[in-house]
């Protein structure tokens, strides 16, 4: 997969570093930056990384900091304990987590990300695949998303203009 050089240089920006595995643009943000991307099941020395989507846009990710520091990973947990029909949405999203990595590549022996299926342990990996996949695929994913302020309004986190002079370039990082 190829990715346009500008969007490689805002993700670029928005990490402070040079994006690992970076296969495509997942979710873009309302700002027209990209917010969650695609990775590589394996990065490219070849060690394996788990999260399909990784959320870039650092207000996004501090605003979910935010949520995460108050506690609702533990009540989701608990509710997943509690909620069998939550679980089983909650499990369906594990499903089509894996599914979508597998299709790119299969890691033996890896659950999909964010603590899925049983608990809740990072609601990065739940909101970037909320985000990635659309409403309704992952329940904590879009509980969690409803509940961050819209972290775009006072403007993009980075500007990197959108092409180069000779148009958009591609790169296959």
């Amino acid at each position: 997969m190829s990715v346009a050089k500008a969007d490689f240089e805002a993700v670029k920006a928005q990490l402070g570093r040079e994006p690992r595995g970076l296969r495509a643009v997942a979710h873009r943000c309302p700002c027209g930056n990209p917010d969650v991307v695609e990775t590589a099941p394996r990065l490219p020395d070849g060690s394996p990384f788990p999260t399909l989507y990784y959320l870039t846009c650092p207000k996004a990710a501090s605003a979910i900091g935010t949520l995460e520091g108050s506690g609702l990973m533990a009540e989701m947990t608990e509710r997943l304990r509690t909620d069998p029909q939550l679980a089983a949405a909650y499990r369906a999203a594990h499903e089509d987590y894996v599914k979508r990595r597998d299709a790119i590549e299969v890691l033996e022996g890896f659950p999909s990300a964010g603590g899925m299926p049983d608990r809740v342990k990072c609601l990065h990996v739940l909101v970037g695949h909320a985000l990635a996949a659309g409403p309704g695929v992952n329940p904590l994913g879009d509980e969690a998303l409803a509940l961050l302020p819209e972290w775009w309004r006072s403007g993009a986190c980075v500007s990197v203009p959108s092409a180069t002079a000779s148009g958009p370039e591609e790169t296959d990082r």
